[in-house]
Parts: C-alpha cells; sequence; structure tokens
C-alpha cells in the first residue's frame, strides 16, 4: 500500500508535541535562557563544595544515640574522637622526662578552645589500656567540641600542630575523626583528579561517536548542565539538612554520564528523523515527542531508584538520594526541554556524515545487531542458558558475602591517621578508642551503689573481648579489680546522680566481632536501667539499621520500577523479565565486591587493603544506582522493540528491529558511563574504589551479555506472552500508557496487546 507524505498524514497532538513545538518556534529564547540557567547554576554551585557536611555513623533516635546525649549532657564527655599516638624516643614512657612531655602534651591539648575534654596514660594513673605493652608508647584522647563537620575542620588545623617530633618524643594524630576527615579530604583530591581524566576522555569517545565537533559539544555540554544543576540544587537544600561531601563525587559521575547518556538519545533520534526527510524544526519536535518521552521515563526510574534511600534514616545516603533525583532533573530539563531548540537551530550539521552517493540505510535491519538478534533468536536455548550459566558463575562469590564495619583500612596505607592505627593495632593490646561506655543516667546516688556497680564491673570484666572496666568503683579485668576507686574514679559520678562505666576492648577482638561484644554487654543483668553507647555501638546500631531497612528498599524499588516499565510496555510479564535480568547484573557487581574487596584478589593492583568483610551503605548505595541504571537502558530497548511491534506486529522483527535502533546506541552510552565511573577506580579511597569497579562491570555486563543476548532470547521464548496483560491493566495501559511512538505518524500501525 502506497503511503502518504508526513505533510498529508493527520498527526494525534500530544502535551510533548506541543512543548516541542513551543521550543521550537521559540529557539533562540529558550537557547538563551538555557546558557543564562547554566552560567547562573554554575555560580550558585561554585559555592555548594564549602557547604557540605561530613557526618559520624550514628543512627538518631538509637541506643547508642541516646547514650552518647546522656554522656555529653550528664557528664560532660562521650567518646574520644581524636588519638595522638606518643612515642618515647629513649627508654620507656614511664621515664621521668617522657612522663613530663606526655603530661606537658595532655594539658597543651586540654587548653585548646575546640577541645572539650583531653586525658592521656599520664593523666589516667597509668592506665594499662593507654600504654602499649613493649612500653614505647602511649596514648592522649581528646573529644572535640561541636558537630562533626566543626570537629573535623578543627582538626584540619589542630593535625599538623601536632604532629610534632623533639629530643624526648614523637607525636602523630589519628582517631576515628581524623580517619574519616582525611578520607573526605582525599576523596575531594579524587574527584579533581576523575575530573582531569573524565571530561578530556568522554569528549574524545564522543568525538569517535559523532564524528561532528558540535555534536560532542553539546553532548559535553549536556553533561555539565546537569552537573552544575546538581550543585546549584544542593546549595538550595543544605540550609536545611546535611549533604555529604562524598555526593560531590556522585555529582560528577552521575551528572555527567546521565546527561550524556539522554543527549546521545536525543541526537540519535533527532537524525533518524533528518533521515527520514523530516525538516530540522519538524525532526525536532519529533525528537521531544518520542525520545524525549522515553527519556523523561528513563529518568523517573533512575530517580525513584534513587529516592529509595531516603528510607535509610542516615544523612550520608540521603545526600545520594537528594543527589540522584537532582541528577536526573537537571539532565531532564537541559536534554529534552533545552536541546531540541540547538537541533531546530544547527539542522544537518548535525546529521550523521556520510559520504556522497551512500545509501540510505535501512529503517530497522540489516545491520550487526539486527543480524545478531535474529540469530540468538534462532537458538534462544543455546544462547540464552550459555550466557545464565556465565552470569552465575561470575556471580557466585556473592554467596560468599559478609557484611562488616568500616575502619582505617578505607585509607591507604601511607595515610597518617592510617599509619597510627596500624601501630595501635600492632603495639596495644587494648583499643582505647573503641572504648564502649555504659551509661546509667537515672541512677539516684550513685555513691550508695558503690557495691553493686563493683559487681556489675567485675562481672562485665569477664566478657569475652573486653581488656578493662573502669567504674566508680574501680578498675577491673578478668573478674578482678585491678585498681581500688581513686580521684580518678570519681569522673564515673555526675554531681546530679548519674553514673556510668567503660569498657575497653582488645583491638583484635572488636575488630572481629564488635555486634557480638555490644550484644553480649546489653543482655547482660545490671543493677539498674543502662544505654550502650561508644563508637563499636554506634557501627553496630548503623549496620542493624541499614540491615533491617534493606527489604523495605528492594520492594519499593521492584514496585516503582515494575510501575514505570509496565506503563512502557503494556505487559506484566516484561517488567518481571527485567527485573529477573536486573539481578543477575547486579550479582555480577556484587561478586566483584566480594572477590576483590572482601577476599582480597586484585589487592595489589588497585592499591587497597582487603577488610574481609563489606561495609553496607556503599553497596547499598550502589544497588539502588545500578538498578535504576539498568532499568534505564531497559526503558530505551523496550520503547524501541514496542514501536516496531506496534508497526509491524512480527515480534522476531520487532525485537532484531529494536535492537538494532538502540543497541548500539545503548553500548556506546554504557561505555561512556562505565568510563566515569572507571576513573574512580584509582581514587585513593576504597569506598570510591567499590564504587568505581563495581559500577563500571555491573553497567558494560547489562549493557552487552544482558540487553544483547538475555533480552532477545527470553522474547522469543515467551513469544505472544511478552505483551499479556489482565483486562482491567490493559484498559488502565491503554488510558494511561506510554510508548516511544508517540502519537500515530506515517506508517504506523497498532497492535493490540495479547491476553
Amino acid at each position: 500500500m502506497e503511503r502518504r507524505t508526513n505533510e498529508a498524514m493527520p498527526v494525534k497532538p500530544t502535551l510533548l508535541r506541543a512543548i516541542g513545538s513551543f521550543i521550537v518556534k521559540a529557539r533562540y529564547a529558550v537557547v538563551a535562557a538555557g546558557i543564562l540557567l547554566f552560567l547562573a547554576s554554575a555560580l550558585i554551585g561554585a559555592g555548594t563544595v564549602e557547604r557540605l557536611s561530613l557526618s559520624r555513623w550514628e543512627v538518631p533516635g538509637s541506643e547508642s544515640y541516646r547514650a552518647g546525649e546522656a554522656l555529653q549532657e550528664s557528664f560532660g564527655t562521650g567518646s574520644p574522637n581524636l588519638a595522638l599516638l606518643v612515642t618515647a624516643k629513649s627508654g620507656n614512657v614511664d621515664s621521668a622526662e617522657a612522663k613530663a612531655a606526655g603530661a606537658a602534651l595532655t594539658e597543651r591539648l586540654a587548653a585548646e578552645e575546640a577541645v572539650q575534654e583531653a586525658y592521656s596514660y599520664w593523666t589516667q594513673g597509668g592506665t594499662q589500656t593507654l600504654r602499649s605493652e613493649d612500653g614505647t608508647q602511649a596514648l592522649v584522647l581528646a573529644r572535640l567540641k561541636g558537630t562533626v563537620t566543626e570537629a573535623r575542620e578543627a582538626l584540619a588545623g589542630l593535625s599538623p600542630q601536632y604532629a610534632t617530633e623533639d629530643a624526648v618524643i614523637k607525636v602523630e594524630v589519628g582517631g576515628q575523626d581524623e580517619i574519616f576527615r582525611q578520607a573526605a579530604e582525599l576523596a575531594r583530591q579524587d574527584f579533581v583528579r576523575a575530573e582531569m581524566i573524565i571530561l578530556p576522555g568522554v569528549f574524545v569517545l564522543l568525538f569517535l561517536v559523532y564524528r561532528r565537533f558540535r555534536a560532542t559539544a553539546l553532548t559535553i555540554g549536556a553533561g555539565l548542565f546537569a552537573m552544575t544543576g546538581t550543585l546549584a540544587g544542593l546549595a538550595a537544600i543544605v540550609p536545611f539538612t546535611e549533604v555529604s561531601t562524598f555526593a560531590l563525587n556522585l555529582t560528577l559521575v552521575m551528572g555527567l554520564g546521565l546527561g550524556i547518556d539522554y543527549t546521545l538519545f536525543m541526537i540519535n533520534r533527532f537524525r533518524e528523523e533528518l533521515a527520514a526527510g523530516k525538516s530540522a524544526n519538524e525532526a525536532a519536535v519529533r525528537t521531544v515527542e518520542t525520545a524525549g518521552r522515553t527519556v523523561i521515563f528513563s529518568g523517573v526510574t533512575v530517580a525513584a531508584s534513587c529516592a529509595v534511600l531516603f528510607v535509610f534514616p542516615f544523612p550520608f545516603l540521603q545526600s545520594f538520594a537528594y543527589t540522584g533525583v537532582l541528577v536526573v532533573l537537571s539532565g531532564i530539563v537541559g536534554t529534552v526541554f533545552i536541546m531540541p531548540a540547538f537541533f531546530a537551530l544547527l539542522g544537518t550539521r548535525l546529521a550523521r556524515r556520510t559520504k556522497p552517493g551512500t545509501p540510505k540505510a535501512a529503517s530497522s535491519g540489516g545491520g550487526w545487531w539486527y543480524r545478531t538478534a535474529k540469530a540468538i533468536m534462532r537458538r534462544p536455548f543455546l544462547y540464552g542458558g550459555a550466557a545464565v550459566i556465565a552470569l552465575l558463575l561470575l556471580g557466585s562469590p556473592i554467596l560468599n558475602l559478609r557484611f562488616g564495619l568500616p575502619d582505617h583500612r578505607v585509607l591507604p596505607s601511607d595515610t597518617t591517621s592510617r599509619i597510627v592505627e596500624d601501630q595501635k593495632l600492632a603495639g596495644f593490646a587494648a583499643e582505647a578508642t573503641d572504648t564502649i561506655y555504659v551509661v546509667a543516667p537515672d541512677v539516684v546516688g550513685p555513691q550508695a551503689m558503690a557495691g553493686e556497680i563493683a559487681a556489675y564491673s567485675e562481672k562485665l570484666s569477664t566478657v569475652p573481648g573486653i581488656a578493662q572496666v573502669d567504674s566508680l568503683a574501680g578498675s577491673y579485668a578478668n573478674g578482678k579489680q585491678i585498681t581500688p576507686p581513686s580521684d580518678i574514679h570519681a569522673r564515673f559520678a555526675g554531681t546530679d546522680g548519674g553514673t556510668y562505666l567503660t569498657a575497653t576492648p582488645y583491638g583484635a577482638s572488636v575488630n572481629a566481632d564488635a555486634p557480638g561484644i555490644i550484644g553480649t554487654i546489653r543482655a547482660s543483668d545490671a543493677p539498674f536501667e543502662f544505654l550502650v553507647g561508644g563508637y563499636p555501638a554506634d557501627l553496630t546500631d548503623f549496620r542493624e539499621e541499614l540491615l533491617e531497612r534493606i527489604p523495605i528498599a528492594l520492594a519499593l524499588v521492584l514496585a516503582i520500577t515494575f510501575v514505570i516499565l509496565f506503563l512502557m510496555s503494556g505487559s506484566v510479564l516484561l517488567p518481571i523479565k527485567a527485573t529477573l535480568l536486573n539481578f543477575l547484573s547486579l550479582a555480577i557487581m556484587f561478586g566483584a565486591l566480594v572477590w576483590v574487596f572482601q577476599e582480597g584478589n586484585l589487592s595489589g593492583l588497585l592499591n587497597f587493603t582487603p577488610a574481609g568483610s563489606i561495609e553496607p551503605s556503599i553497596p547499598i548505595l550502589m544497588f539502588c544506582i545500578a538498578y535504576g541504571l539498568s532499568m534505564d537502558y531497559e526503558v530505551f530497548i523496550l520503547s524501541r522493540i514496542k514501536e516496531e511491534y506496534d508497526r509491524t506486529g512480527n515480534l522476531e522483527e520487532a525485537v532484531a528491529g529494536g535492537i538494532q535502533k538502540s543497541g548500539a546506541l545503548v553500548t556506546t552510552a554504557a561505555a561512556i558511563l562505565a568510563f566515569t565511573f572507571a576513573a574512580y577506580s584509582a581514587g585513593e579511597v576504597v569506598f570510591l574504589k567499590m564504587l568505581g569497579v563495581g559500577m563500571t562491570l555491573a553497567v558494560l555486563v547489562d549493557a552487552t551479555l544482558i540487553r544483547s543476548v538475555l533480552v532477545p532470547a527470553f522474547m522469543k521464548l515467551a513469544g505472544r506472552a511478552n505483551w499479556w496483560a489482565p483486562p482491567m491493566l490493559r484498559r488502565f495501559h491503554e488510558r494511561y500508557g506510554i510508548s516511544e511512538g508517540g502519537a500515530e505518524t506515517e506508517g504506523s500501525n497498532p497492535r493490540p496487546i495479547v491476553h
């Protein structure tokens, strides 16, 4: 049948078509507004970096958090977050010279404006928990005032002042806040280093893809627009909530990556419409109506996956939720609502370069992706089964996944605070910076309970992993009193009532099983009601709260993405298929994390120290991002397959044709996004290495093996059931569903969903 021309065919109006028409008509104003918005975002976002916060591993409202509040309010104390490791240059820390120098150092530190309290081996009666086993080293511990950000800002000034050496002693700076202050500083440096690698590298890759400078510049511009828009959005958020400094790294990698991804799809569709004979203006409008629609819903998928992180009540993870949502919003604004104005202005200068006399490509078939999809669908069991077996084998290390707690090994081995921690572990039996606090703020007249407190202290000192217990009744170890009560122990009684005890664990024990020790102490019988706090308790509560909320987050991710894919396809089966394939992709990512970062393979090449476990918050972040990106690619491929199926009604041709039109594009987008993530695999902080290695592998496997092999194999095996939906859901989709096909155009032949 002879087809009518585009001009003769009536076009069903849609909202996006109307928006596209407006953008094209007002293209000069839209371009000017876009440039002004970019400059304003860059100006506003420039100050965001300095306003980002640091955070501790705390859970507001948890038992450890309430214990910390009680310690501060009733006793003016809390977990030490600064440690000075003092090494005697000659003799040991008990020599007269070392004693005098140590006492003077403690007094000097206590006098600092930023320091709430400071104490040391020399001011605590020579307690053995603050002295190394060979007697050559001792500790000065301090608690800094203010929020974590204020404390670590003060540390930035104090650390170089106190890292000194003279004829008597050598002083090195460590402690938990110093560890994570240096981690944040290294993360900033990684951000700058990654920018220097990513931007020129992406430019070269895009130029090789487009072979046109203007298209390359536009795509880079869209990525930068998403980045600056995100930073400007964060600037509006930081006055009201904490946003982690690590969000900066995610802004770079996702802002640039998604901005480029979306622009690639928009430019590719614009080129298709130009090749079909449309004018630049009509091609731009059609691009907004079709690819723009898919970009919006794809972006909603990624944003929804990132927004699930709001389920976790931790500023650290919620920071990435804010960042992910803002990145997607900025990317959509730049690519769907500004970029088409540039399309209308540049027109054929964005078209593919072709040699004179080269025939036009077929609309859907004939290419490598088409032939590959056809070959796979001829033997779906063979190719699909082989791919599944390969993925399961690669992902099998996930069976050994073990969640643990973060420690100093997140830093490079030559970082000063890491060196201090390594020396403490090697030379000190007890880990005083990981002291556990048993707080009883409601005890009235603690002096009158000295006998009960003594009995409880004695029992607590027998808990496996505890080196020493200190209380109002003296100091205890292995069920025996080792130091009778003295003036030093008077600090354990509050002036208005209340008491607390400290249980100092062995370093090896607390590193091996902090949650076990905390659980045993919390289950112990005491003569009073108590709360357990301290850094090990903070980490334990953080991990438990995190793991407890994973099922909720998982259910939300699955529900949201199911709805979006149903709206895209009108099918119940295809969203289920996409979920199963996504989990195969994620199994590869988590398998790599276990094999590399837990078990230590390639640790020499990547320059890190394996901890034997995985800190859970980063994998959860990676799950949400990777799942969103996997669905992102699923939406792009499925939309083209659905468009072809609506046009032809032939399943195999639709799958092969849809993959032909999207396969190379998805792979290119994934390669560029993987390149941006891979830049962090050479970073200094283990958290960022994990993000770089895991996400790079997940994106590449998903866009190649999953989408190019398993998608056609599965759809061939499912046949007409691919498009099945119950009558009620089918009617819902007919009214509210979406597809990149958009409005009915010439040559369209929509097919009904089977049931």
